[in-house]
């Protein structure tokens, strides 16, 4: 774990994380002027403890925390961040609303704050304000944030989960781009194997990257957890089909995917040993980062990789799966409107397109006014996720998503099920049987 104060001394070190000094001296400003203005007044001698996901791009950190320290300095609260790898955030964010004890604001992923509402700070003020600022929340944002007919958190950003590929190894395999359908997908992957480099998805229990790659392959192919009334139906012909699919693409995967984490396959493809994988930017983000540092392999792979969209499966519709990012106040801090204001600071545009820009398109926006960035138009291998929190299908799927689908998703039921049949764990029958079970429990 690694941990950032800041202190009304030290606040202005990390400033130089934006582009120079006046970068820096312009988000004061901002900051200052804000903070008159903010009908969020944090508490006397308010300190916020802040638990979020360890970053993935370094940039978007030195930016965040440039924002915390500019945070800061305007209103002389203290701020402590928290790093915690994607996989831990959710089991730490449990054990604080069940013992009433911890940060006073956590940063987790996906449906998170459903699984403890009543433990949370309504803070349907906050999202009404950057709401009616900021040309309205996307629908999936409302759809996460909103519990009960009021706001338990704020989206505050997506990451969009896409195909990243190398396009001399595609072509190798006799493919000039991704295949728009699964059964080209298929395809390519096969060719993959026996004529260029093979690609491969996360089969461990990897919050971000598994769970995206198998709920497109079950939702693609018009198989489902529950359906809109939250009734079980996941053993059905249509998650057959899936897992028959992703049991064959799985044949043609590199070795070792059965274990891999969120960072295995950042890893692999940056060291060349796939071709294909998905992927937040994250991945061309270090090569450019690297190329920048006169990294020779870095440039190379800077300049032969490229991003898609997910294939579309029979049901002839978009089924992905983008990670959402919500920030939530939990009910037993002491300084409830200090969290407020920090988090509706993050989200002004003054810092929020800067921190996006930072992000360098790793991260993207649930707020329709950031739809002008110009992070998506800076570099044409940026663009691809810029709507992910548009196109993606929430956490419940054709479901609601509320404390069952966020409990469903902690508890990997469908990446599971996924996982065993390609490892060969378990029969489809088998794999299909135990997920039923499991989901028949939290959804009776």
């Amino acid at each position: 774990m690694t941990e950032g104060k800041f202190t009304r001394r030290d606040a202005l070190k990390t400033g130089a994380a934006l582009a120079g000094a006046g970068a820096t001296a312009n988000l004061a400003m901002f900051a200052n002027a804000w903070a008159q203005a903010s009908p969020w007044k944090p508490e006397a001698g308010a300190k916020i403890q802040l638990l979020r996901w360890k970053r993935f791009v370094q940039s978007e950190e030195d930016g965040f925390m440039a924002l915390v320290a500019a945070y800061t300095k305007a209103t002389g609260v203290e701020v402590t961040v928290l790093n915690e790898s994607l996989d831990d955030v959710q089991p730490k964010a449990s054990v604080a609303a069940n013992t009433g004890q911890g940060p006073d604001m956590f940063w987790g992923l996906y449906s998170l704050p459903h699984l403890f509402p009543d433990k949370l700070v309504d803070v349907t003020d906050v999202a009404d304000y950057l709401g009616k600022k900021y040309g309205g929340w996307v629908p999936t944002a409302v759809t996460y944030g909103q519990s009960g007919g009021k706001w338990i958190d704020i989206p505050i950003a997506y990451n969009g989960n896409v195909v990243n590929y190398r396009q001399s190894m595609i072509e190798k395999a006799g493919f000039k781009e991704i295949p728009k359908d699964n059964a080209g997908f298929l395809e390519m992957f096969k060719a993959l194997k026996s004529k260029s480099t093979p690609g491969g998805f996360a089969l461990g229990r990897a919050s971000g990257d598994g769970n995206a790659w198998v709920h497109w392959v079950l939702w693609s192919n018009g198989g489902n957890l529950v359906d809109a009334n939250d009734k079980v139906v996941i053993n059905s012909p249509e998650t057959v089909k899936a897992l028959e699919y992703a049991k064959t693409l799985s044949t043609y995967f590199v070795t070792g995917t059965a274990s891999w984490n969120d960072a295995f396959n950042n890893k692999a493809f940056l060291t060349s040993e796939i071709s294909v994988t998905n992927n937040g930017v994250s991945i061309y983000a270090a090569a450019k980062a690297g190329a920048a540092k006169g990294d020779a392999k870095m440039k190379e792979i800077m300049d032969d990789m490229n991003h898609s969209l997910w294939p579309i499966g029979p049901v002839g519709v978009p089924t992905e799966f983008h990670i959402a990012y919500p920030m939530m106040i939990m009910k037993y801090s002491k300084v409830p409107n200090a969290c407020k204001s920090f988090i509706a600071f993050m989200m002004e545009a003054d810092q929020y397109n800067k921190w996006l820009e930072n992000a360098v398109a790793y991260l993207t926006h649930p707020l329709n006014a950031y739809d002008k960035n110009p992070v998506w138009t800076s570099d044409p291998k940026l663009s691809t996720p810029r709507d992910a929190a548009k196109r993606t299908w929430t956490a419940g799927g054709k479901g609601s998503v509320g404390e069952k689908a966020a409990a469903a998703l902690a508890d990997f039921i469908v990446l599971d099920m996924v996982a065993s049949v390609c490892t060969d764990r378990a029969s489809i029958k088998d794999a299909i049987a135990v997920a039923e079970r499991q989901a028949s429990r939290i959804y009776r």
